[in-house]
C-alpha cells in the first residue's frame, strides 16, 4: 500500500461511539435495553429529515446502544426492517475529521456514500456494507457530548410518544406543533 501524501496514516478513529439496532417496537426495544438490561436513557427523539424514531442508552460499563425505527414506511430504516428484520443496523466511529477520514478511505477504494457535512455539531459519512465486511459504519465527528443525558426535562416516555425531535442543532427539544 502507497503513502497517501498530505493525509494522516489512519482515519483518526477516536472511538466507537455506540451500536445502532433496527426495531420494530421502540418500546419493546426499550424494555430490553433500557429495563432488563439495566441501561440509563441517554436521549431520543424523532429526525423527521430521516424518517426514524430513536433512543439511545448507556448500559453498565459504558457501552452505548441506540435504537433506531422508522416513522414512515418510505423511511430508510423500513426498508432495511424489511429485507433484513430487526438487528444491527450500524456501527457509528467518531473520528477526528470527518472530511480527512473520508478522503483516506476513499482514497483506499472503499465505498463511503452519504457523506452529509451540512451541521457543524454532527459530521458524518457512511462507508456501503459491501466494502466493510457486511458491516455498515457511520464516521462522525461532534462538537456535542452524546454520552451525557441532553436534559432531564425530555424523559424516554417523551420520546416515544412522538414529543421530541431534533432540533437543526442536532439537540433533542420538545416539539412545538
Amino acid at each position: 500500500m502507497s503513502a497517501m501524501p498530505d493525509l494522516p496514516p489512519d482515519v483518526g478513529v477516536l472511538r466507537m461511539d455506540h451500536v445502532a439496532v433496527a426495531v420494530r417496537d421502540l418500546r419493546a426495544g426499550a424494555a430490553l435495553f433500557g429495563g432488563a438490561l439495566g441501561g440509563r436513557f441517554l436521549f431520543g427523539g424523532d429526525s423527521d429529515d430521516q424518517g426514524i424514531r430513536i433512543a439511545q442508552f448507556a448500559l453498565p460499563g459504558g457501552m452505548k446502544i441506540e435504537l433506531i425505527t422508522p416513522l414512515h414506511d418510505d423511511a430508510p430504516v423500513a426498508r432495511f426492517l424489511a429485507r433484513r428484520g430487526e438487528g444491527v443496523h450500524h456501527l457509528t466511529l467518531l473520528v477526528e475529521d470527518v472530511e480527512v477520514a473520508v478522503a483516506r478511505l476513499t482514497g483506499l477504494d472503499y465505498e463511503v456514500v452519504d457523506v452529509d457535512l451540512a451541521s457543524r455539531h454532527w459530521r458524518e459519512a457512511f462507508v456501503r456494507p459491501r466494502t466493510a465486511f457486511g458491516t455498515l459504519l457511520q464516521l462522525a465527528d461532534t462538537t456535542i457530548r452524546w454520552d451525557e443525558p441532553a436534559t432531564s426535562a425530555i424523559t424516554l416516555d417523551d420520546v416515544l410518544a412522538g414529543r421530541v425531535v431534533f432540533s437543526d442543532d442536532e439537540r433533542a427539544v420538545l416539539r412545538t406543533d
